[in-house]
């Protein structure tokens, strides 16, 4: 046992010792003074009921007594704060995992149904740190690397909605065979206001969107892979989880191609899981070829150490999400760290328990 403060018991149980010798002193030599004597108290003395009524008395005195002793020395032993010094190992086996989401209106229904299902993965972590990014044009970081996941999960919950808006806005007004988006007079307050919604989510991912295009893929996972906390100088496993159609729909040359985007997490140690639409979600926006788009995706995914999992009736987002669950986590640098923990339980219960005899004895002495 060590204590925080050992020179309150250094002093504290001498002063109360020496306070307990001089009271029983005191109380010895004014045995007899300060009261009125009475004569002829033998016949009572001898009484059954006066014996029974001193021998309680004066076991009640000594029980008191020695609670009270004990109390106090219980408290001393408090105020000088008991503790144990610990010596704790935080080498643990953690994974940085980040979301990124091609969030173009083609993948909306892929999207949506990936958040669903790592909204439970999410709730289960423990040190995993989880972070999401969001592109189009432009990237978002949407969630910083974090290992809170009440707030993961709430910000997960809150862009489900925007997809599922994303879904109710497209099957109202998109007409495919045009192209446009189509709506009655009668429909436009409707609709002015589902599109003020959507911009709040759009307006961070469309930076420079006539002038770059759409679905910038390459680009959007280099942004997200360069949000990685500590990317050159700490080693745990990284993982990006990446939802795209690969239907990339640029305007002028991007910065990033998919291929380098891999090229440069496949440097960084970084791993890509591509997730990819079936067929029957393909979008009639895209305009690009739906093989080679697989094809090129699974390719680029693959060479990082990733995997690429295409969306259909046999495997649906939760296998997906459960497969990359298990991949397998490195251990951090073990650091070793002692700490001083306070051990108040035993004298605590030992001062309640003392006190609470003190009270009982108080009440049977007034009977």
């Amino acid at each position: 046992m060590h204590f925080i403060h050992p020179l309150v018991l250094k002093i504290g149980l001498p002063v109360l010792a020496a306070a307990i010798i001089a009271l029983h002193v005191i109380k010895r030599k004014n045995k007899y003074r300060g009261g009125t004597k009475a004569a002829n108290t033998k016949f009572i003395k001898e009484l059954g009921i006066y014996k029974s009524r001193k021998a309680m008395y004066t076991i009640v005195s000594i029980v008191m007594e020695v609670c009270l002793i004990t109390s106090m020395v219980a408290s001393l032993v408090l105020i000088a704060r008991p503790s144990k010094k610990e010596t704790v190992n935080n080498g643990t086996k953690k994974r940085d995992i980040f979301l990124c989401m091609d969030v173009s209106y083609s993948i909306y229904e892929l999207n949506e149904e990936l958040v669903d299902s790592l909204q439970d993965v999410v709730a289960g972590l423990d040190g995993d740190r989880f972070g999401v990014c969001i592109y189009n044009t432009s990237t978002v970081l949407y969630v910083p690397m974090t290992d809170d996941y009440d707030f993961v999960n709430q910000k997960l919950e809150d862009i489900k909605v925007y997809f599922q808006m994303q879904k109710e806005f497209m099957d109202k007004y998109y007409n495919e065979s045009t192209g446009y988006l189509e709506y009655n007079t009668s429909e436009y307050e409707e609709y002015k206001e589902m599109q003020d919604a959507l911009d709040y989510y759009d307006a961070g991912t469309l930076v420079n969107n006539l002038t770059k295009g759409s679905s910038l893929i390459g680009e959007g996972l280099a942004s997200c892979m360069y949000s990685f906390p500590r990317l050159d100088d700490e080693d745990r496993t990284r993982i990006i989880i990446m939802s795209t159609d690969n239907a990339e729909e640029s305007l002028a040359k991007p910065l990033v191609e998919l291929d380098e985007a891999c090229d440069l997490c496949k440097k960084n140690d970084i791993k890509v899981y591509g997730i990819f639409p079936n067929r029957d979600s393909w979008s009639g926006m895209n305009t690009t070829d739906y093989v080679s788009c697989q094809n090129e995706l699974q390719k680029n995914v693959e060479k990082t150490g990733g995997e690429f999992y295409k969306q259909s009736e046999s495997l649906s987002v939760d296998d997906i999400v459960s497969d990359i669950e298990k991949e397998e986590a490195l251990e951090v640098e073990e650091v070793t760290i002692t700490k001083i923990v306070d051990k108040p339980a035993v004298p605590i219960v030992i001062l309640i328990i003392s006190l609470s005899i003190m009270l009982v004895m108080g009440l049977v002495i007034r009977l």
